[in-house]
């Protein structure tokens, strides 16, 4: 079932709509109001669990199973750079990592599907997530409201840009890594710069812990396991003579195992305590677990690449391999069977990737997306509803 120009171009419309009109995570209310109006048009009851998020509810004229389509609502604090004629309208707030379009594939999911109910065997969620840049971020809070009871099965997807422009992207198991995230600040004592032998200087302190972080990966770790340790934000010091009091970093931990995580904070807390007992320096430090690994369910993810390649032909979908990004997605793929697709965008003549100023989407590929979920939802059900009344075929 391809879709229709009419619809193509009312999706184009509604994506254009919304990357006018970014909102940062847990300040949606204006999209919530938009993506809610446009249900509550196409005759879909809509409610909301949290009073940020969307979902509508559309129940077909079949009983079957539930199955939920997320999409993600918030927007960067990222000022545009694109020069597009319907860039963001709101200083310092821009779509920048394709939330906009996954906003109007879900639309256009809802309005396809709203025209097609004699042939759902079940029902539809169709959930507009709120915060999905934060940590914690909306998925947990869903989740923690009781959104996954009833619900059967869950697809994600994302629009990819390091994925090339036309091609649909599979991964089996943990396709994106889990996320921790730490800060510390280390207490010294402060003085002159010609004089540090009368200081701790926390700089130095700081200085030694990032290094030997750098370490963790590298002789923590099996070589067999993947992980990143990074440190994204350093302050020390505020005049070039002056030793400081103290120093704050903060970092990140991305991982595909859990036992992982938990090595790699033993290793973090061990290093901070060890190199500020030998400078004689205290410290504290927050550790603040956030999204576990994204875990796609296999019998899940082997039917939705059979549809891709059933629409788009077998050469356009690919095998990828795990991705160290993080996506709170994860929260409901821990709890239910559910699947995260990837859908390319990337093109040599647009190379800016995701949180770039200049990121764009190729508006093709809200249509292929519409069409690959809109199939995808009605054959699963359908399938799901054809092994309840012949359970032993």
């Amino acid at each position: 079932m391809k879709i229709e120009a009419e619809l193509t171009n009312w999706i184009v419309k509604q994506r254009r709509y919304l990357h006018q009109n970014p909102e940062l995570s847990h300040q949606e209310k204006r999209t919530k109001m938009y993506v809610k109006e446009r249900l509550n048009e196409m005759g879909i009851e809509t409610y909301s669990l949290t009073g940020k998020d969307v979902i509508g509810i559309m129940k077909g004229d079949h009983d079957g199973k539930v199955i939920g389509i997320r999409a993600d609502m918030d927007a960067l604090p990222i000022k545009e750079e694109t020069g597009l004629p319907f860039a963001s309208t709101k200083p310092n707030v821009m779509h920048a990592c394709g939330h906009d379009g996954h906003m109007a594939i879900l639309l256009g999911i809802a309005k396809d599907l709203s025209h097609k109910k004699d042939k759902i065997h079940g029902t539809v969620l169709f959930i507009f997530q709120h915060a999905e840049e934060a940590l914690p971020g909306g998925a947990i809070e869903l989740v923690d409201k009781n959104l996954l009871n009833g619900i059967d099965a869950m697809f994600g997807y994302h629009l990819w840009q390091p994925l090339e422009l036309g091609f649909i992207g599979i991964h089996q198991g943990p396709a994106m890594a889990g996320v921790d995230r730490f800060c510390f600040t280390i207490y010294g004592k402060g003085g002159h710069g010609s004089m540090p032998h009368q200081t701790v200087d926390p700089t130095v302190v700081i200085s030694n812990i990032i290094t030997q972080m750098q370490t963790i990966v590298s002789r923590s770790l099996d070589s067999k396991d993947q992980a990143v340790v990074s440190i994204g934000e350093l302050h020390s010091g505020s005049n070039y003579n002056v030793i400081p009091h103290t120093a704050y970093a903060s970092g990140a931990v991305r991982y595909f195992d859990n036992e992982v995580s938990k090595l790699i904070r033993k290793r973090v807390e061990a290093i901070i305590k060890g190199v500020c007992d030998s400078f004689g320096a205290s410290f504290d430090l927050s550790y603040e677990q956030g999204d576990p690994p994204l875990l796609n369910d296999k019998q899940l993810t082997a039917f939705i690449q059979k549809k891709a390649i059933n629409l788009f032909g077998e050469e356009r979908v690919v095998q990828m391999n795990p991705i160290m990004g993080s996506e709170d997605f994860a929260h409901y793929s821990a709890s239910i069977p559910a699947t995260y697709t990837f859908i390319g965008i990337g093109k040599p003549t647009h190379p800016y990737g995701h949180h770039h100023p200049k990121f764009d989407i190729d508006e093709a590929m809200l249509s292929a997306g519409v069409e690959l979920f809109t199939n995808s939802v009605l054959d699963y059900l359908k399938e799901e509803a054809d092994k309840n009344e012949n359970p032993f075929n």
